[in-house]
């Protein structure tokens, strides 16, 4: 028996006593080219540097996962994006974009993760809108566990608040 899952769109498939391997040392160590744009750090899902992105029937919208803890069966039959995969060329994304423009790191290491929920929470936003009254608590909700040890928390909640007043507005595509 096999696992089949996609990441960034290309098919994977591991022997099902492969299983218990987590995702991202699947990424980091066994995938050619290894992708290590999602970073570990804490190695217990608890920061969230290596937040990824899985769209997994039935659920037709993506969830963010922490790939430092998720094995491999679990993944079976879904799609992963990672940070390498969210944009689709060499454009910033609109969320990207924010980030710079508020300064919203120092370091950079935890940025993929915030990047990632910071998508799924904009593409959620177009098939379940908020009003701007709900919009502060739903940010919190998207990256408010994501830790950042720079204390960039601020800036990030800034610049997906200004992002997805945009998307709210219908201003801008994200």
């Amino acid at each position: 028996m096999t696992i089949s899952f996609t990441i960034n769109g290309q098919p994977q498939s591991v022997q099902d006593d492969a299983g218990d391997i987590k995702l991202l040392d699947y990424m980091h160590e066994m995938m050619t080219p290894s992708l290590t744009g999602t970073k570990f750090c804490c190695g217990m899902g608890i920061c969230r540097a290596c937040t990824v992105s899985m769209t997994k029937a039935p659920n037709p919208n993506a969830e963010p996962i922490v790939s430092c803890s998720t094995a491999l069966a679990t993944v079976n039959g879904a799609d992963i994006t990672t940070i390498e995969g969210v944009s689709g060329g060499d454009a910033l994304l609109p969320i990207q974009t924010a980030f710079l423009k508020h300064f919203s790191f120092q370091c950079g290491y935890c940025t993929p993760g915030f990047v990632m929920a910071s998508q799924i929470f904009l593409d959620w936003l177009t098939t379940a809108p908020v009003t701007e009254a709900e919009l502060d608590a739903a940010i919190e909700d998207a990256i408010g566990d994501h830790i950042c040890r720079c204390t960039g928390y601020v800036r990030y909640q800034e610049a997906l608040r200004e992002t997805a007043l945009a998307v709210i507005n219908g201003e801008a595509a994200q």
